[in-house]
């Protein structure tokens, strides 16, 4: 049994995890927060230690990566099961679609946590949101900074991939991010007069990175720093961008700004 620690997930009722036969019962956690007791009496007891699957820190995000079968996948959640716990983790529309295929199947979220609710007296509930790659959860964090784009908003709006989005805010399409749901035209136009000068890391995700979450990619300080010096030699946002992506679909390694520098300049001769 992997039992988890009651103080970090921030509630005051902990739960005993016997089963009335005596074995392990299984918790349903939403947002770190125990909201069922499946199996099992429900007795106030202290749960000791932490859980292997799940990433717990002391800085802004409580919870900040989750690994573990996902068990179901709702309209708009999905569960995980991690050990005894049974994790409700909410999800936007692009990362729904991408975890569909992979019911049943082990697999590991970046994370952060945010609290629904009314807080002059109504209810407050803790919700844990996940991400396929830490970059989702970064682009997302910005979003919400946007006034008037909450947590719920920003979801809601998460139906293409990262990358999209980042390049419809680096352009100003105001026109495009304002067919995204939740969000209008007055909010689009905040979003990128807040966003803009953030989007080129995100930009130059390189097709797919959403997916994989790992091994070499345009977001990395190489590719960053050519774009910048791109930039910097007369070539528009864009052009950078585009002259960045096609050199990696070459399918070349980079080990620093002067080699990808000279793979484009070559390529354009």
């Amino acid at each position: 049994m992997c039992p988890i620690s009651a103080c970090s997930l921030g509630f005051a009722q902990q739960f005993d995890t016997e089963s009335e036969a005596g074995g392990p019962a299984r918790l349903r956690i939403s947002g770190g927060m125990a909201v069922d007791v499946l199996n099992s009496p429900t007795r106030r007891t202290y749960i000791e230690s932490s859980i292997e699957n799940v990433s717990i820190h002391e800085g802004s995000e409580l919870i900040s990566a989750i690994a573990g079968t996902l068990s179901h996948v709702g309209e708009t959640s999905v569960t995980i099961q991690a050990g005894p716990f049974d994790y409700e983790v909410f999800v936007g529309d692009f990362t729904r679609r991408q975890l569909q295929p992979k019911l049943n199947e082990d697999v590991r979220l970046h994370t952060l946590d945010y609290i629904e609710g009314n807080t002059t007296g109504g209810r407050l509930t803790p919700r844990l949101v996940g991400f396929l790659t830490l970059p989702e959860r970064q682009f997302f964090d910005l979003f919400c900074s946007v006034d008037g784009v909450g947590a719920k908003k920003a979801l809601r709006a998460m139906v293409r991939p990262v990358r999209e989005l980042a390049v419809l805010i680096e352009e100003q399409d105001t026109k495009s991010l304002s067919t995204l749901p939740g969000i209008g035209a007055a909010t689009s136009e905040r979003i990128i007069a807040k966003l803009r000068r953030k989007m080129p890391r995100f930009a130059l995700m390189v097709a797919g990175e959403e997916l994989s979450g790992g091994g070499t990619t345009q977001s990395s300080p190489v590719v960053e720093e050519t774009y910048e010096a791109l930039v910097m030699l007369g070539h528009s946002e864009t052009d950078a961008r585009h002259l960045i992506d096609e050199a990696i679909a070459s399918g070349r390694k980079f080990k620093d700004t002067e080699s990808l520098l000279t793979a484009i300049y070559q390529k354009s001769k």
